[in-house]
């Protein structure tokens, strides 16, 4: 890699570097929120295999959701705490693909694990009677084994071709991490072919898991509305709106990021953007989960007496 005639050994990422007066209040804030994505998903992780009410198949889900966000957060925040601390947002060539790579794995693994989670719901309130049998414990297993590996050779290949480009005039990323938009503008020559690659990426890990959930959600209304119960239609919406709220979150977010025009939003809107699909999400995930659902709620609340009240 060759910028003019010197060699590409790191970037610098500019992220909030502009903003000295804020620093120690910006780290505070992204301090709290990843203690908080820390303790929040761990306690669901903790609660979901140790209280015997939640051994059901959609906390399984629930559960790898949980321990995604704490993998996904930990790829970008502690280096975003770094770079405050020091003021210095310096990464190398290979720490820069490393961190694209995971976050890319990562991304595409939430994508299919909220998919089949709005599966599970679909044929948990569709088709409740062939429920157990169509979504046995293997076959969820499966499910969410398939979420994890079914992105890796794929964004592997993907962070290969983009750093594989020349990259020349400026090693300055204007990003919180190693994205792919801001990593790409930083490339020499012709990267539309580049371009293509990320769109079919994202229609195949984005738009397809989106579509499936879409679709999904659209019987599941249906279904609730013709419910006879006023109480179990408000049951069924609890239930669901759960997911709705985080598919929204991260689907909104990162909708926009790859897919939409570069010219409809800026470098500025991208990065503000970020902040919702890598820390507003996985701080959320564990408040909306718990709050709305009172099976997560108690066993929560028993737990925590458990281990200060006694």
């Amino acid at each position: 890699m060759e910028k003019g005639n010197l060699t590409v050994e790191e970037f610098v990422l500019l992220g909030f570097l502009d903003l000295p007066k804020l620093r120690e209040f910006l780290f505070g804030i992204f301090f709290f929120s990843y203690m908080i994505i820390l303790a929040g998903n761990g306690l669901i992780i903790i609660i979901t295999i140790r209280d015997q009410t939640l051994h059901k198949l959609m906390y399984l889900f629930l559960r790898n959701l949980s321990f995604l966000e704490i993998c996904y957060t930990s790829v970008t925040l502690p280096r975003m705490l770094m770079s405050l601390q020091t003021q210095d947002g310096t990464i190398s060539f290979l720490s820069c693909a490393t961190q694209m790579c995971f976050l890319l794995i990562l991304g595409a693994t939430e994508c299919f694990l909220l998919a089949v989670m709005a599966y599970d719901r679909y044929m948990s309130i569709c088709n409740p009677l062939r429920y157990p049998i169509i979504m046995s414990r293997k076959v969820c297993i499966l499910l969410a084994a398939a979420s994890w590996i079914s992105g890796i050779l794929v964004q592997i290949g993907l962070t290969g071709q983009i750093f594989s480009l020349p990259f020349c005039d400026s090693n300055k990323l204007n990003h919180f991490f190693c994205d792919i938009p801001p990593v790409l503008k930083l490339a020499c020559g012709d990267t539309s072919t580049n371009q293509l690659s990320v769109y079919a990426v994202a229609l195949i890990f984005v738009t397809a898991p989106f579509l499936l959930i879409l679709v999904s959600y659209v019987k599941i209304i249906s279904t609730i509305l013709k419910l006879p119960s006023a109480t179990g239609r408000c049951k069924a919406f609890s239930t669901c709106s759960s997911h709705l709220i985080v598919v929204t979150l991260f689907f909104g977010s990162g909708t926009i990021t790859y897919l939409w025009p570069k010219s409809s939003h800026s470098e500025d809107m991208d990065k503000f953007l970020s902040l919702f699909y890598t820390i507003v999400a996985p701080v959320f995930n564990p408040m909306i989960y718990s709050l709305r659902n009172k099976e997560v709620t108690v066993a929560l609340k028993k737990f925590l007496s458990e281990r200060f009240l006694c």
